[in-house]
Formats: structure tokens, sequence, C-alpha cells
């Protein structure tokens, strides 16, 4: 009763292992020595009664990993063109309007029938710090959802209120006021927002010790349950890897000198409206992605542009609320703490952007598909290898439990970056090396919608051995695995019809984070190829082996790609 039945245990292990395996020889197939020095690995750990159908079994008895800190290694970013204002109160006014459109985006996407899963979990989401593990706070099923946000300026936290009584997003102008009224302390805040920046081990740690005192538990509950954070950020100086419009804003804030401060990092979505115009998304990837993110955007800029309506009355609103913190003297060395991370963590990321004129005319799917096996010929080129690759596939159509990663097809990229080297090869013969490795990329991104991904279901079983304190299995022990999952390159691409700049950090040491905007082709005959890629490179500068710009400048050197496609092209479409 209640819904279908489950296949048992033995069937279901059956039908994941038989969609994972093909997909993990690939992925092993060009990491060097791994399955092709043991063959036997494969068919050890997915043999009936072996390690792999025992660990699906008992999987989700461990902890999860993940505990590196939120801003640039976990969040997500996306950055607004650049907004100006000549006249005082000019960021207030933006502020309103932008809190005013993203509010309209929710109640749109909560009339759509059926209605979007991910809602809840965006509007009132919040992750919940712990020692060994992070939880996740979200509006409950028919429940009111707050009417209130967390409005961050100055490192002071306020509690505004958003939504009328019937639930409805307040005027622009209504929203103005309530901003307008916001009164501070002197000297600022005491920098509590820079705790949520801090690696999570230390951050659950301190969370412990601040909900000890009730003051706290109810400030730091109204901020977890408030609908967004908006952030009203000071002016920034162009130095220290600002993109355009203030990428570093964004990403982490500038540093706790600057901007990071002000920030509540849990928080799954952050708006940011900086005095110098410089303005963005900043998102919990875990819970909405670049798509939905892209799409909500272009609907509150599109809401600012839109004429002002007759004033009327305002309503009769409770004024913001100055959320207040106790802090113990335990607390003050956590919070000088989290600044200098902070500090270390703004210093250490370069940021590099960059318009380049793309790789043809082709539908989305395929224009993504594109850039990805264009990274890597990129990175081929500057370091002499391929990389795995990690890029979210969208929540639409259909969400997964949780995002999984799309891994690119090594050894069909290896012979297009190998043969672009190759004098004297015929553009034919490139344009097939292009259009199979393509291929190959959309059907990976299809099998991964489908739920049908390799690379995350088989690290959930390792960390579920780790969990159980087993032994790793062997697989997971192979050099080769080691370094097919080693992410040196992690993506993130969005189409947008406002020119925004998506942006992410690197998941690793000596690894990229790259973002892709997607522009839609301008208004035209048939035909007509598509605006500029917006490019941005995040690669952190104590690494000597990697470069923001070094990577972005093979990216922009391959006008090859782009011109095989418009005297040879277009590729064909999916089969």
């Amino acid at each position: 009763m209640g819904g279908p039945r489950r296949p048992p245990p033995g069937r279901r292990w059956g039908r994941r292992w038989g969609a994972t395996r093909g997909a993990l020889r690939a992925l092993l197939g060009w990491g060097g020595a791994g399955v092709g020095a043991q063959p036997g690995l494969l068919q050890a750990f997915g043999a009936p009664g072996g390690v792999g159908p025992r660990l699906q079994e008992r999987r989700g008895h461990g902890p999860p990993g993940g505990r590196l800190p939120l801003p640039v290694h976990g969040s997500v970013g996306l950055v607004l063109p650049p907004q100006h204002w000549e006249q005082p109160g000019g960021q207030l006014r933006f502020a309103a309007q932008f809190v005013a459109g993203i509010l309209d985006y929710r109640a749109m996407v909560e009339r759509r029938d059926p209605p979007e899963p991910w809602v809840r979990g965006v509007f009132g989401g919040c992750r919940v710090p712990g020692p060994h593990q992070d939880g996740a706070l979200r509006a409950p099923p028919g429940a009111d959802p707050p009417g209130f946000i967390t409005v961050i300026r100055n490192g002071q936290f306020f509690s505004v209120q958003a939504c009328g009584a019937s639930g409805a997003p307040l005027p622009a102008a209504a929203l103005g006021a309530q901003l307008g009224a916001l009164r501070g302390g002197p000297g600022g805040g005491p920098g509590l927002g820079a705790l949520t920046g801090e690696h999570r081990r230390g951050w659950g740690r301190a969370y412990g010790l601040l909900m000890r005192d009730r003051l706290n538990r109810a400030s730091i509950g109204r901020i977890q349950r408030s609908l967004l954070a908006l952030a009203l950020d000071a002016p920034v100086m162009a130095a220290g890897g600002r993109g355009p419009g203030g990428g570093g804003q964004v990403l982490h804030g500038g540093g706790a000198g600057a901007n990071s401060c002000n920030r509540w990092f849990d928080k799954a979505l952050q708006l940011i409206v900086g005095a110098d115009g410089a303005c963005g998304l900043l998102y919990d990837p875990e819970v909405i992605d670049g798509a939905v993110a892209a799409e909500m955007a272009d609907h509150a800029l599109a809401f600012c542009r839109r004429p002002a309506p007759e004033e009327a009355p305002l309503p009769a609103l409770p004024p913001p609320q100055r959320l207040r913190f106790s802090l113990s003297p335990e607390i003050e060395p956590e919070v000088r703490r989290a600044k200098r991370h902070l500090d270390s963590l703004a210093a250490d990321v370069e940021v590099h952007c960059f318009t380049h004129e793309g790789f043809g005319n082709a539908e989305p799917a395929q224009a993504e598909a594109l850039v990805q096996v264009a990274l890597q010929v990129a990175f081929y080129r500057v370091h002499g290898t391929l990389s795995a690759c990690a890029e979210a596939p969208p929540l639409r159509p259909r969400p997964l439990p949780h995002p999984h990663l799309v891994l690119p097809p090594g050894p069909l990229c290896l012979r297009l970056a190998r043969a672009l080297q190759r004098p004297g090869t015929k553009p034919q013969a490139l344009l097939s090396l292009l259009g199979a490795a393509t291929a190959a990329q959309r059907q990976r991104a299809d099998e991964v919608a489908a739920g049908q991904g390799a690379e995350r279901h088989l690290r959930a079983l390792g960390l579920a051995a780790v969990g159980l304190g087993e032994p790793l299995p062997e697989l997971f022990r192979d050099p080769g695995y080691a370094r097919a999952t080693h992410f040196r390159l992690c993506t993130l691409q969005v189409h947008s019809r406002e020119p925004c700049w998506p942006l992410r950090g690197p998941l690793v040491p000596d690894g990229y984070g790259v973002g892709v905007g997607h522009s839609p082709p301008p208004r035209g005959p048939p035909g007509t190829p598509p605006g500029p890629l917006r490019v941005t490179v995040t690669a952190f500068a104590c690494c000597g082996q990697t470069g923001a710009a070094l990577l972005g400048g093979a990216l922009r050197a391959l006008d090859t790609l782009g011109g095989l496609l418009r005297h040879y092209g277009p590729l064909p479409g999916p089969p």
C-alpha cells in the first residue's frame, strides 16, 4: 500500500551496477594504471555477494564527508550586471526592488502545477552545522512559510518583514521603507557571520557553544527560518580578484576587512547588493542549481525595470528587529580565527573573467557539451593531461535526491586534443572527433539526469565502508580510481537573458572552478549565432601548478573548434 513495491535488494543492485559499470570502465580507463592493470577489480567489486552489494544495502549508516568551508569550496555565485546609481539611497532602492522581484519569482513558481519541489528547500532553507555532519532546516510541508528576511549590514543582523499578512510579497516601496528604517549600533557587529565561513567542524563546535545561550538561540533561529538573506555591502577596492561586477565579493566577500562578515553562508540563498553596484546571488548547490538561479535572476532584474506602480498607502508593518547575540569568552577566539581564515581565503583565490565568441550555433544541450570538450582540450594544452571534471546536472526535469556529477568522456577528448596538436590533421577528421566526444558527453549528461551517475554512487559506497568501520575496498585504493576522481576541473554552466556571470571555486587545491554563461541568440533571421560566452575561471594562488589566467588563455585560444563548426559543421544531433 502507498506506492509501488521496491524490487528485492539483489535486483536493485543489479540494475544500479549494470548502469554504473560501463561509465566506471570509461572513468578508470584514462586515469592511468587502474582497471587496465587490474581488470578483476570491477568484477570482484560488483559480483553477487561481493563488497559492492553488501555496502549498497548498508549505505546511509555512516557519516557523510564534505567538511570544507562553504565560501569558495561549497557555495556557488551568480554575478549580476553592474548596477549604477548616483543619488543617495540608490543601493537601498535597488535592494528593495531586487528582493521584491525574487519574492515575485517565488510566488510565480509556487503557483505552478505540479509545484517545484526545491522551493521550500531554498526559501526558508538553511544548513545547520554539527560536530560531525551538517543538518538541513527546511520549511515543513503544509506549514505557513515565514514572512521575513534577514538583512545584514555592517556585520549586524536584522529581521525585516517582507510579506504581508496574507503571505503575499510586500511592494518594493514598502520594502524600501523597511530597509530605510534599519538602525544599527555604533562600530558595526562583532563579525559573527565570519564563523559560518569557517571549516565546518570548527563552525559546528562554535555553534554548539553559541546555542547554549537563550538569546543566541532566538537570534540564530530567526536567521535560519528567514526566507533569504540580503547583504548590504560596503564598497570595495577594485583590486583583490574582482571580476565583472565583483566576482570575489560575491564568492567570498573579500575578507573580514571587506564584506565577509556580512554573510551567513549557511543560508540556501543570499542576495548581495554592494554600495558600489557590485551585486549577485550566492546559493547552496545542494538545493538549487545554476539554471534555476539564472531564471530567478532574469525574472528579478526584469521586475526591477518595470514601471513603478501608482503610490498607495504603505501597510502598517512591525519595525525591523535588530538581532542581538551574547558572545562568551569562549566564542571570541573562534571569531578571530574565522576572520583570519576568511582573509587568507580571499587573498588566495584568483578570479579571471573574459568573454569568448563561442563554438558555433548549437542548441543548449549541445553547446554545454561542446564547452566541456573544449575545457578538456584547454586543460590538456596547459598540463599535458586530461582531468576529471565535476559538473552537476540540472534539477529539472527530474530532481535527484543529491547532486550527481557528469563525468567527461576521457578517451575521446584525449584523441581530439592530440589530433589538434598534430600538424596536417584534416578538418573533417577533427570534426568527426569533436562530434564523437560531444555526443558521448551528452549521453553522460542524460544518464546522470536519469539517476544513473557512476561517481557519486560509488563514492557513497566508499564512505559507507569508512563509516561502518570496514576496510576500504580495493577498488577505491587503486591509483587509477584516485586519479580519475581528483576533480581538477569543476564547472557550472547557465543560460540567461541577462549578462550574468556564473562563478564557483575549485574543488581541490590544484584545480580550477569554471563558470560559463550562455547567451540566447539575438533577434534576427534564423541561424543567427548566440551572443558571446561569459567565462569565469578561479584557482588558488598558493598552487604553483595552476593559474586562472593560464587556463583562461588556453580556452580563449581554442578558436579552431569554432572555425571547424562554422566552416564544416554543424555537428549531427543526438541519435
